[in-house]
């Protein structure tokens, strides 16, 4: 098998003349024909072979996921919590999300009476009815607690079932990987500067700040963990400022000497 001008070696000949030398010969061959169907068949077959393989990954650990928390993990969940009838707050951002939502109800209340948008209400009966508003907000906060229990496991299970997929899918990972290549030499300079710009920029740009609060916040709720916004700041001023510094590590070390032009075309769209 002849090797693949896109791995050659750096020389002093530009890269794109020996690719286009390399063509030409092919081209000439006697059987270039037979050789362009040939492979295009085994693109496609790739190209195929990749995708499904790619909605395996993703479809599995989902339903994995969904189903065993739905069916086991959560019944579980809750036959042990109603043995402790106590138990509503998984930790104490909870109860004072809680503590805010009943205390918000009670003001509204007090409020809508004010502005005689409700009749006037006895002690006894807004008592009543921020009683019953508590319960309610215990019941969801059980409920909440009970989901962030049982997405710590659901989401163990489908990590194994993904850890599980690519090892016994050797072979179809290296298809995948073969595919992404071809993907990735098959766009323009532009196109590579483009993804190159729109991932630091997500990750590691200026607005990015914003995105880390949203997602370490909904992750914590996720998982039932206590919101510490000390923890959140400090994740925020160390991990962008290191993926940054990989981020131009990895464009100086490995980009720039797979693709030079593209970037050169970074370069100067950031400029």
């Amino acid at each position: 098998m002849k090797p693949n001008p896109k791995y050659q070696k750096a020389s002093f000949v530009p890269r794109s003349i020996l690719q286009t030398l390399e063509k030409l010969k092919q081209a000439l061959e006697p059987n270039a024909e037979h050789k362009v169907v040939e492979e295009f068949r085994a693109s496609r077959q790739r190209t195929i072979s990749s995708l499904r393989y790619l909605l395996i990954l993703f479809i599995v650990p989902f339903l994995v996921n969904n189903l065993f928390k739905t069916f086991v993990i959560q019944p579980l969940i809750y036959k042990f919590w109603s043995q402790e009838p106590s138990k509503t707050f998984l930790n104490s951002s909870q109860e004072e999300r809680a503590l805010t939502e009943l205390k918000r109800f009670e003001r509204k209340i007090k409020f809508e009476v004010l502005l005689v948008k409700a009749p006037e209400l006895s002690s006894n009966i807004v008592e009543q009815k921020v009683k019953d508003e508590a319960i309610a907000l215990s019941r969801k906060y059980k409920t909440e607690s009970i989901d962030a229990a049982a997405n710590v496991f659901a989401d163990i299970l489908s990590l194994l079932s993904f850890i599980i997929l690519c090892v016994f899918g050797n072979q179809q990972l290296t298809t995948i990987q073969l595919f992404s290549t071809d993907l990735i030499y098959g766009l323009s300079d532009s196109a590579k500067a483009f993804f190159i710009i729109l991932a630091t920029d997500i990750f590691v740009g200026y607005h990015s700040t914003y995105g880390w609060e949203i997602i370490l916040e909904n992750t914590s709720k996720h998982f039932g963990l206590p919101e510490n916004k000390s923890l959140i700041s400090l994740f925020i001023a160390i991990v962008p400022v290191v993926m940054d510094t990989i981020f131009k590590y990895w464009i100086f070390r490995y980009v720039n000497r797979s693709f030079p032009s593209a970037v050169a075309t970074y370069h100067s769209m950031n400029e």
